[in-house]
Protein backbone atom coordinates (compact mmCIF):
# COMPACT_ATOMS: atom_id res chain seq x y z
CA UNK A 1 0.00 0.00 0.00
CA UNK A 2 2.96 2.68 1.07
CA UNK A 3 4.56 1.86 -2.64
CA UNK A 4 1.54 2.43 -4.73
CA UNK A 5 0.28 6.06 -2.32
CA UNK A 6 3.98 6.55 -3.34
CA UNK A 7 3.52 6.37 -7.18
CA UNK A 8 0.69 8.07 -6.90
CA UNK A 9 2.27 10.95 -4.78
CA UNK A 10 5.95 10.86 -7.06
CA UNK A 11 3.35 11.13 -10.28
CA UNK A 12 1.28 14.21 -8.84
CA UNK A 13 4.24 16.24 -8.28
CA UNK A 14 5.60 15.16 -12.08
CA UNK A 15 2.14 16.52 -13.20
CA UNK A 16 3.22 19.56 -11.13
CA UNK A 17 6.19 20.25 -11.64
CA UNK A 18 6.33 19.82 -15.99
CA UNK A 19 2.89 21.99 -15.87
CA UNK A 20 4.84 25.20 -15.51
CA UNK A 21 7.01 24.74 -17.83
CA UNK A 22 4.13 24.01 -20.34
CA UNK A 23 3.78 26.98 -22.54
CA UNK A 24 -0.19 27.58 -23.36
CA UNK A 25 0.09 29.76 -26.12
CA UNK A 26 1.92 27.06 -27.70
CA UNK A 27 -1.32 24.67 -27.52
CA UNK A 28 -3.00 26.27 -30.00
CA UNK A 29 -5.63 23.29 -31.85
CA UNK A 30 -6.05 22.73 -35.65
CA UNK A 31 -6.21 24.82 -38.75
CA UNK A 32 -4.74 25.04 -41.94
CA UNK A 33 -2.71 27.70 -43.13
CA UNK A 34 -3.93 28.49 -46.27
CA UNK A 35 -7.11 28.37 -48.50
CA UNK A 36 -8.70 25.00 -49.13
CA UNK A 37 -7.81 23.85 -52.69
CA UNK A 38 -10.86 21.74 -53.17
CA UNK A 39 -14.09 22.22 -52.34
CA UNK A 40 -15.05 21.86 -48.79
CA UNK A 41 -18.44 19.91 -47.27
CA UNK A 42 -21.08 22.49 -47.00
CA UNK A 43 -22.08 24.41 -43.68
CA UNK A 44 -25.58 23.40 -42.90
CA UNK A 45 -27.90 25.40 -44.49
CA UNK A 46 -31.77 26.45 -44.83
CA UNK A 47 -33.96 23.29 -43.07
CA UNK A 48 -31.19 21.68 -41.12
CA UNK A 49 -30.82 24.88 -39.31
CA UNK A 50 -34.13 23.36 -37.55
CA UNK A 51 -34.29 21.26 -34.54
CA UNK A 52 -33.12 21.23 -31.12
CA UNK A 53 -29.76 22.41 -32.13
CA UNK A 54 -31.56 25.48 -33.34
CA UNK A 55 -33.77 26.83 -30.66
CA UNK A 56 -32.12 30.06 -30.35
CA UNK A 57 -32.04 32.93 -32.95
CA UNK A 58 -28.35 33.22 -32.80
CA UNK A 59 -27.54 29.71 -33.74
CA UNK A 60 -29.04 29.92 -36.97
CA UNK A 61 -27.18 33.65 -37.42
CA UNK A 62 -23.84 31.98 -36.37
CA UNK A 63 -24.25 28.62 -39.17
CA UNK A 64 -25.19 31.69 -41.74
CA UNK A 65 -22.29 33.47 -40.68
CA UNK A 66 -20.20 30.85 -41.48
CA UNK A 67 -21.60 29.23 -44.70
CA UNK A 68 -20.74 33.07 -46.03
CA UNK A 69 -16.89 32.44 -44.95
CA UNK A 70 -15.86 29.08 -45.24
CA UNK A 71 -12.49 29.47 -46.63
CA UNK A 72 -12.12 31.60 -43.44
CA UNK A 73 -12.76 28.90 -41.43
CA UNK A 74 -11.35 26.76 -42.86
CA UNK A 75 -7.83 28.33 -41.44
CA UNK A 76 -8.79 29.48 -38.01
CA UNK A 77 -8.59 27.01 -34.60
CA UNK A 78 -11.21 26.30 -32.57
CA UNK A 79 -10.47 26.66 -28.93
CA UNK A 80 -13.03 24.04 -27.98
CA UNK A 81 -10.64 21.61 -29.10
CA UNK A 82 -12.84 19.51 -30.79
CA UNK A 83 -9.74 18.55 -32.84
CA UNK A 84 -8.72 16.66 -30.33
CA UNK A 85 -12.14 14.42 -29.36
CA UNK A 86 -13.83 15.11 -32.82
CA UNK A 87 -10.89 15.31 -34.99
CA UNK A 88 -12.00 18.48 -36.97
CA UNK A 89 -9.03 20.27 -38.91
CA UNK A 90 -10.32 23.37 -38.05
CA UNK A 91 -13.30 25.61 -37.15
CA UNK A 92 -15.32 25.06 -40.19
CA UNK A 93 -15.63 21.50 -39.47
CA UNK A 94 -17.59 22.99 -36.64
CA UNK A 95 -20.36 24.45 -38.85
CA UNK A 96 -20.12 21.07 -41.06
CA UNK A 97 -22.70 19.32 -38.46
CA UNK A 98 -24.50 20.35 -35.40
CA UNK A 99 -21.64 20.59 -33.47
CA UNK A 100 -21.21 24.16 -33.91
CA UNK A 101 -25.07 25.02 -32.61
CA UNK A 102 -23.99 23.02 -29.22
CA UNK A 103 -20.98 24.85 -28.53
CA UNK A 104 -20.30 28.36 -27.66
CA UNK A 105 -16.81 28.52 -28.39
CA UNK A 106 -17.52 27.71 -31.76
CA UNK A 107 -20.21 30.35 -32.35
CA UNK A 108 -18.57 33.22 -30.72
CA UNK A 109 -15.12 32.45 -32.76
CA UNK A 110 -17.59 32.03 -36.18
CA UNK A 111 -19.13 35.05 -35.29
CA UNK A 112 -15.91 37.02 -34.61
CA UNK A 113 -14.54 35.86 -37.62
CA UNK A 114 -17.21 36.72 -39.65
CA UNK A 115 -17.25 40.05 -38.21
CA UNK A 116 -13.36 40.86 -39.00
CA UNK A 117 -14.05 39.56 -42.46
CA UNK A 118 -16.57 42.18 -42.98
CA UNK A 119 -13.85 44.68 -41.68
CA UNK A 120 -11.42 43.49 -44.19
CA UNK A 121 -8.92 41.33 -41.99
CA UNK A 122 -7.11 38.84 -43.35
CA UNK A 123 -7.50 35.12 -42.31
CA UNK A 124 -3.74 35.40 -40.47
CA UNK A 125 -4.85 38.04 -39.02
CA UNK A 126 -8.30 36.62 -37.85
CA UNK A 127 -6.52 33.69 -36.16
CA UNK A 128 -3.91 35.95 -34.47
CA UNK A 129 -6.95 37.22 -32.99
CA UNK A 130 -8.64 34.25 -32.07
CA UNK A 131 -5.47 33.04 -30.86
CA UNK A 132 -5.30 36.69 -28.11
CA UNK A 133 -8.65 34.96 -27.60
CA UNK A 134 -10.41 38.09 -28.75
CA UNK A 135 -13.31 36.11 -29.93
CA UNK A 136 -14.61 35.48 -25.98
CA UNK A 137 -16.11 39.13 -25.84
CA UNK A 138 -18.54 38.68 -28.52
CA UNK A 139 -22.01 38.54 -27.74
CA UNK A 140 -23.93 36.06 -29.45
CA UNK A 141 -27.45 37.09 -28.71
CA UNK A 142 -26.90 40.70 -30.32
CA UNK A 143 -24.86 39.25 -33.31
CA UNK A 144 -26.61 39.91 -37.30
CA UNK A 145 -25.24 39.57 -40.38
Amino acid sequence: MKRILGCIALGLATMAASAQWSNPSEDIPAYNASAPTKPLPPVLSGDQLTGVYFSHPYQVTAYKMAAAIPAVLHQQPCYCHCDREMHHNSLHSCFEGTHGAACSTCMREAVYAYQQTKKGQTPAQIRAGIERGEWQQVDLVNATM
